[in-house]
């Protein structure tokens, strides 16, 4: 019966952090466009790390551990838009050269067995 409860809150509290995770996602409108994601990607790097200071400060002051100051991370600056643009483009050239090569490799394939057959 225990065992029961338990698996039935752990189903519980998974779903709702999943329906947390989707309703943010939906809030923030992270499934928009690019422009509204990298600015909501900007906003969560800036709120995020003091966030988790306090977070970590309110934990260390109920339960009275010492938890280590962690170095700052570093700042990367990486252009996301610029990148997908970029690997959408490798993706698309390869896939429309594909039958050529494909064509051109089986000649070469078939020749070569054509040559070891002799």
């Amino acid at each position: 019966m225990v065992a029961r409860v338990w698996s039935l809150m752990r189903f519980l509290i998974k779903g709702s952090v999943a329906g947390g995770a989707v309703y943010l996602v939906y809030d923030q409108e992270l499934l928009g466009s690019s422009d509204k994601s990298q600015a909501a990607l900007k906003k969560a790097g800036e709120v995020v790390p003091p966030a988790m200071y306090q977070f970590s400060h309110y934990v260390c002051q109920q339960t009275g551990l010492q938890i280590p100051q962690l170095p700052a991370p570093p700042k990367i600056h990486f252009p996301i838009r610029d990148s997908w643009n970029a690997g959408i483009i490798t993706v698309m050239s390869a896939l429309s050269v594909a039958p050529s090569k494909a064509c051109e490799y089986s000649k070469e394939g078939w020749e070569y067995v054509k040559a070891r057959t002799k």
